[in-house]
Parts: C-alpha cells; structure tokens; sequence
C-alpha cells in the first residue's frame, strides 16, 4: 500500500463549524468529503481502499483506489507572501473596552459600560465590511497562584465563546493578553523586571504558564487565529519613560517575554505549531519597535508578525484637541500630517515587510466629532490611513470602545452587543472599507489627497 501523510491537527469527519475541508476522489469519479477542525495527523492510506485515522485513533474505511486528494481551509490566512498575508488579514475592528475591561483588578466583559458581545455582534462587523476582529483580553482576576497560575476555566470559556462567535461569522481573530501590563502595575510588570532578575523571572514564568493554558484550549482552532503576547508594555512614561535613560534594559525584557511567548505557545503542538503570532514592539511605539524589537527566533518559518499601534497625532485622533488634520486642515496640529503617515508605512515597509516580516497595525483610530465639518476631516484621515495602509501591505484594526458621544475616547461605530450601526457608524466604516479594498486603477493616495476637504 502507498501512503500518503497530510500534516498538521485531528479529523472529524462531521466536525461542528469546521474551517477545513478534505475532498477524496475515486476512481470511479465519486467523492468523499470530510470537514476537520485542524489538519494534524490526518493520515491517507490508499490503495484498493483507503482509509482516514485520525489522531485519537478513529479509522474510516472506504472501498475504492483514490485519484486525487485536496485539501483547502476556510477563512484561512493565505501566507503566500507578505503582501497576501497582509489582505487576507485585512481591514480589522477592536472589540475594545469588553473583554479587556477590569475594575479594582478584576476583569469583566461589562465592567466599563459595554454589553456582553452576541454572536449578532460579529455578524454585525462582518456585513458592515470588516474582515478581522481583535478581541483584546484582560485575565486579571482570573488567574490562580504559582507555580500553575491556572486560569480559571469559566472565563476561559467565555472568551472561548467569543472567539466562537467571531469564527462563525467568518472573521479572522486576534487575542491577546491586554491590561495585564497596564502601567507596570499589575503581575506584567516591565519596570520592576527591568530592575530584578528574580522579578523578571517570575513574570516570565507566568507568562509562559498562561500561555500555554490558552494555547491549549484553541490549540485544534486554525489559522484563522492569531495569538498576540501582550499589548502596549511600558513603565508609566508611555514611551517617554525610564526606558529612555535605562540603557536598555526595559528593551531586552521585552524581547525575553516575547520569546517567552513563541516558545510557550508552540511548545503546545496542534494547530499552535504554525500558527501566525503577533510580537508587538516596546508600548506597540513605532519608533521603539524599529529601533529596539529583537523578533523571536521560531520553530517554523514565517509565522511571526509584529504588531504596533497608530494613532498620530494622538492630540488629535484621540484627545480631540484639534479638529481637523492634514493639508486643507486649519484648526490642526503642527505634525503627523500625509508625510507622516506615508514617512512611518514606510519605515515599517522597510525594517520588517521587506525583510520578510509581517506588521499590522492592532489598534488605530479617530474619535466622533459633533459638527459636519470635523467629521469629514475624521473620514478624510481615516481614508487616507487606510489607504496608505493597504499600499503599504499593512492589515489594521479600528479601535472602537463602544462610546457613543462626542470627542475624546468616543470611538464607537458597532454595538458591541447587538451588531447595529452606533453614532455614523456605517457612513465612517464604509469610507475605510473602500480605503483599504476599493482596486480602481483611478483610486490611489493622491486621488484621496486631492479630495480632502476644504
């Protein structure tokens, strides 16, 4: 008999919400189709009949000499390239300020004012035009004493539904481990590691610990998930902090947790093996990323991907100290206008992308204005970033937190129970989809340039 072997997870041959197919066809033309939730040990043997065995030893026999065999996955992210990894991944959206929420160290999916998210949330997000959804994280209150720091597996299981949800509206998911570093003040504490080696050892104990619980539980989930490490890791200063003046030692912690990270979760087998990961740099700061991040070394070629946040100038995007932006702008910052965006895809282009190395850009975004005009230099800008960032080869993520107002910190566009338009929603989100997909020749950054307003 010859055999043929297709790695990597377990079949079923009735699979619920399944993301990989298997089509065996015989020789007298008819054809097997088998769903699997991962492609690790699946084993062919053909011959006068074949048969399937999956790796919990289950064995389906068919009579018939095999012709062909194909494999294809659902949703899956197409790693051809950069650049098609890059669009596969796409235009993304931030489930922001729900499962990241936490109050007096215990996280809560409703602790700052959002619903619990609904299956109709994500679907919501999928029909508006995203591809990808970010599902940030906070297991503060969660987690057990050492050496196991067990995570409780209740909250394990609602994130777990989460990501359910957003795999049956057929988005691609980033999670991560979130405010668990807020500030250095909780257990991901970079300050006080970058001063302690015993402290820095812990946390990375930790980190590896926890990491390996979660890569555990969505370890037979495929690439249309992605693990990220953490999320904006810094000492207080945002960026401006000790870090500065450190000689670096803020930085070489930061690449051990990441390293931490990658070895953790692919010390896990199944689908974890080759799943893409997301490193982010020093408080995801683009300049702290190209200058200090050290990319993990990986068991496997091409899986890792590094992550930093765009949100310039923050006076504007996010503080709503300013109104406008840009070339036409008037009441606007003295920096971050076209040039910087382009100047910063750019040098990400150049230190990662052409070397091989994916980036996308996890959190970006621009808060609701109360007048006409303010809100078409918001989606003037928010057109031109994701333009540029699809030129670029750059998948990102709007930062929505659910907030329903006007100016600083009020993002939202989408329920994030329901799924439903908030604020402008649907007017904002349509301006960025075309942004980042619309493929007319006509449409380029100069033609978004030239029709900024007046």
């Amino acid at each position: 008999m010859k055999k043929l072997i297709l790695s990597t997870l377990a079949l079923a041959a009735t699979a619920v919400n399944a993301q990989n197919l298997i089509e065996v066809t015989l020789k007298d033309g008819s054809v097997k189709t088998f769903q699997t939730s991962s492609i690790e040990n699946v084993r062919f043997t053909q011959g006068d009949s074949f048969s399937i065995t999956d790796d919990e030893g289950l064995t389906t026999t068919f009579d018939g000499t095999v012709s062909n065999i194909k494999f294809s996955k659902h949703h899956a992210i197409d790693g051809t390239s950069v650049h098609t990894i890059a669009h596969s991944i796409g235009l993304g959206w931030n489930l922001g300020n729900s499962l990241d929420a936490h109050n007096y160290g215990n996280a809560s999916e409703t602790a700052w004012g959002n619903p619990e998210s609904t299956l109709n949330t994500f679907i919501g997000v999928k029909n508006a035009g995203f591809s990808a959804v970010r599902i940030p994280v906070t297991w503060l209150g969660h987690i057990g004493s050492a050496p196991e720091y067990k995570i409780e597996e209740s909250y394990m299981e609602h994130v777990a539904k989460v990501v359910g949800y957003a795999k049956e509206a057929g988005l691609k998911v980033i999670v991560n481990i979130h405010h668990d570093g807020a500030n250095s003040q909780y257990w991901l504490d970079v300050l006080g590691s970058s001063k302690d080696e015993n402290k820095n050892n812990q946390v990375k104990a930790q980190l590896s610990a926890m990491w390996k619980q979660i890569a555990e539980r969505f370890k037979r989930e495929g690439d249309y998930l992605i693990f990220e490490g953490m999320n904006e890791i810094h000492d207080g200063g945002w960026g401006w902090g000790q870090n500065l003046t450190d000689g670096g030692a803020q930085y070489r912690v930061m690449n051990e947790w990441l390293q931490t990270f990658v070895d953790a979760v692919r010390s896990v087998g199944g689908e974890n093996t080759y799943r893409y990961l997301g490193c982010p740099g020093y408080d995801t700061n683009v300049d702290h990323t190209i200058n200090e991040i050290k990319v993990p070394t990986d068991v496997v070629d091409d899986k890792l991907l590094v992550a930093v946040h765009f949100y310039d100038p923050y006076t504007y995007t996010l503080n709503n100290e300013k109104d406008e932006w840009g070339h036409t702008g008037v009441n606007k910052e003295n920096w971050g206008d076209e040039d910087n965006v382009t100047n910063i895809f750019s040098r990400l282009k150049t230190k990662f992308m052409d070397n091989n190395i994916p980036v996308y850009l996890g959190e970006f975004g621009n808060v609701h204005r109360s007048t006409d005009r303010a809100e078409a230099f918001r989606k003037y800008y928010l057109e031109y970033v994701c333009k540029a960032a699809s030129d670029y080869d750059l998948p990102l993520f709007f930062w929505d937190n659910g907030g329903k107002g006007f100016g600083a910190e009020q993002s939202g566009l989408i329920d994030h129970g329901t799924g439903e338009y908030i604020n402008n929603g649907k007017d904002v989100i349509d301006v960025m989809v075309r942004g980042f997909y619309n493929e007319d020749p006509g449409y380029t950054l100069e033609s978004v340039y030239n029709n900024a307003p007046r």
